[in-house]
């Protein structure tokens, strides 16, 4: 059951009806639990078991931890909750994965081994809820939080259906303390969560599907090199559709959140208007990128321990997060590429960063190009299927060997040249603005009619039905 559907509509016209009914607020949380375990089930209904063994676990690794003395023993039991979290991503996630590697290193002892054929469905959202009921289990080992002191309010925190399958990654201490006490949206919450709801998806529908993922499908989909001008365009709608596509789908998420009461962090701030690598992960996909730094980073040491340990943290970090995307080598590759850029930028940093030619605007943009075109290069990866696709479409890009034949249209240039222009402009001009400060200096008149075009629009547009990307991770 996905957002841009008419069945996620009816579903949540029922949801919102019954929430605003004067129940008791017991009523009201187990109402929106109930929902919660729907909306799982329409994916496949047996995997509403992991998310009940997940909130089981960690509701009683939590509470031995937090009354354990000493630190060896509060260690062994947060092993109980990693070794089931990660246990369970691994099985489900990565057991195809480890199986073909295996059989491909053993060949080159000259070892056949045939694996058996992983035909194991992956649970949807799989690695967004692992990692948010870790950072709970977290959260009580390092002494940041205490135990939920209700089980029902945990087990809506493991499972709140608006950003169960796709996020943003919720913490414990942001989310959970919302559930202890009654939260019915206000008139203005509830506009601009309709908003917000219409913005992502038309982000989602209209510009991801509508116009980006068409070009970016015929360019990776070639089965020869292309045109360099079709290479770099089908590597931009993609570098678009991506954006439109996560960040309609955790837009939507806010809103459906912010109707029913709740308050949901951001997780992107126009990203392609990033200065640097550094500053391109504080805009993108903050959620996970925060998370890997408190859980991953840090714990590793972070940039306490000499230079020397702090680019081999930064190159794992960003290695681990680009597994964590998906069982595949191009996805660690596009981890390892970040890496490297965070780490060539914290050494350009350390040794040009006090020249105040930085400060210039054209200096400025000539950085913001340069950190946008390195991460259309990385995109690049995150898209393919394998490596001999994503080398043709790099060759076609940097004029490597014989050019290719063109595969776009002209209506397809066009649409996919309108589209990430105005999406560059747009996070140009808002990144230092905020959303909410802007559409409250329009008139309610032109806001009015900006938010019916985009309704329109979104009835318009076939093909809104295809499902958000970041539900494969």
């Amino acid at each position: 059951m996905t957002f841009n559907s008419l069945t996620f509509v009816a579903f949540f016209a029922i949801v919102f009806f019954l929430h605003r009914l004067p129940f008791s607020w017991r009523i009201k949380k187990i109402n929106l639990l109930v929902a919660s375990y729907l909306v799982y089930a329409a994916w496949n209904p047996p995997f509403v078991l992991l998310l009940w063994l997940s909130t089981a676990v960690d509701w009683k690794v939590a509470q031995w931890m937090y009354r354990a003395e000493g630190k060896g023993r509060r260690r062994a039991i947060l092993v109980i909750s990693l070794v089931g979290n990660l246990g369970l991503l691994g099985y489900f996630k990565y057991g195809g994965f480890l199986l073909e590697n295996f059989s491909a290193l053993v060949a080159t002892a000259g070892i056949t081994y045939v694996p058996p054929d992983w035909d194991i469905v992956l649970p949807v959202g799989i690695s967004f809820y692992t990692f948010q009921t870790l950072s709970y289990t977290l959260d009580v080992y390092l002494r940041r939080a205490r135990p939920a002191t209700s089980f029902l309010d945990f087990s809506l925190f493991v499972a709140f259906f608006p950003q169960l399958v796709a996020g943003p990654i919720v913490r414990p201490t942001d989310l959970m303390p919302q559930f202890a006490t009654p939260r019915t949206a206000s008139a203005q919450q509830l506009s601009w969560g309709f908003m917000l709801m219409t913005l992502g998806l038309f982000n989602k529908i209209v510009i991801a599907d509508g116009l980006l993922a068409p070009v970016a499908d015929r360019v990776f989909g070639a089965d020869k090199a292309v045109g360099a001008l079709d290479a770099w365009l089908g590597t931009l709608a993609f570098s678009g559709q991506i954006f439109c596509d996560f960040a309609g789908y955790t837009t939507t998420a806010i809103g459906v959140s912010l109707v029913l009461g709740f308050s949901l962090i951001d997780n992107f701030r126009y990203p392609y208007a990033a200065i640097g690598f550094s500053d391109f992960w504080r805009r993108w996909h903050i959620s996970l990128s925060t998370w890997l730094r408190d859980y991953l980073y840090v714990p590793l040491g972070g940039n306490r321990k000499g230079p020397g340990r702090t680019y081999v943290n930064l190159m794992l970090t960003m290695l681990l997060g680009g597994l964590w995307h998906g069982a595949a080598w191009t996805f660690v590759v596009w981890g390892g590429l970040h890496g490297l850029y965070l780490a060539v930028e914290r050494m350009l940093r350390q040794s040009l960063g006090h020249m105040s030619v930085w400060a210039t605007w054209p200096a400025r943009l000539g950085l913001g190009l340069l950190t946008y075109a390195l991460v259309n290069i990385t995109w690049v990866f995150f898209r393919a299927q394998d490596f001999p696709t994503a080398w043709r479409v790099l060759s076609s890009m940097l004029l490597i060997g014989q050019g290719g034949e063109p595969v776009l249209s002209y209506w397809r240039v066009l649409s996919a040249s309108v589209a990430v222009g105005g999406m560059l402009l747009v996070h140009v001009y808002m990144r230092e603005r905020e959303l909410h400060a802007e559409v409250q200096r329009l008139p309610v008149a032109v806001g009015g009619l900006l938010w019916g075009a985009m309704a329109l629009l979104i009835v318009m547009t076939q093909g809104g039905s295809n499902a958000f990307i970041y539900f494969q991770f």
